[in-house]
């Protein structure tokens, strides 16, 4: 089995079985977001350790097509536990492959999610991929702004 069919079935996998949906009571963030133009949705809670400045819990539910809503899943497992610094920073490196910006030092960062680079050879498919990094980038600067 070649590694893009490893990458399509893992995408499958989170699309069909995805991890940390549903909603977190008191969310420090709270998001919703809709893609006119494909109809994706998601709704985005995070809950951050203030002390720490991480990630405590993240958490969405959506709808739509199997690369914005794996995309989210895939998101939520990385990001959980992760310094708001770090988040910001792994956002850029995901946003910087599905365009095919990034380097491939910064894409071992990412892990499983490697398995969107080749998004990249589909421009329209990346407003799919990138709907809940975006939406968490937007959550993490109003906690930035906040704590300011």
């Amino acid at each position: 089995m070649i590694l893009e069919d490893l990458y399509q079935e893992l995408i499958l996998d989170h699309y069909k079985n995805p991890r940390n949906m549903g909603t977190i009571d008191h969310p420090d963030v709270h998001k919703h977001v809709k893609n006119p133009f494909c109809g994706d949705e998601i709704d985005l809670d995070i809950k951050i350790d203030r002390e720490n400045q991480q990630i405590e819990e993240i958490r969405f539910k959506g709808e739509g097509c199997s690369i914005s809503q794996a995309s989210a899943s895939m998101l939520t497992e990385l990001l959980r536990g992760k310094s708001l610094h770090e988040a910001h920073d792994l956002i850029e490196i995901f946003k910087k492959m599905v365009k095919g910006e990034a380097t491939p030092e910064e894409e071992e960062k990412l892990g499983d999610l490697q398995a969107f680079k080749g998004v990249s050879k589909f421009p329209v498919r990346v407003k799919c991929a990138t709907l809940v990094w975006n939406t968490v980038n937007s959550g993490l600067k109003e906690i930035d702004q906040a704590e300011k």
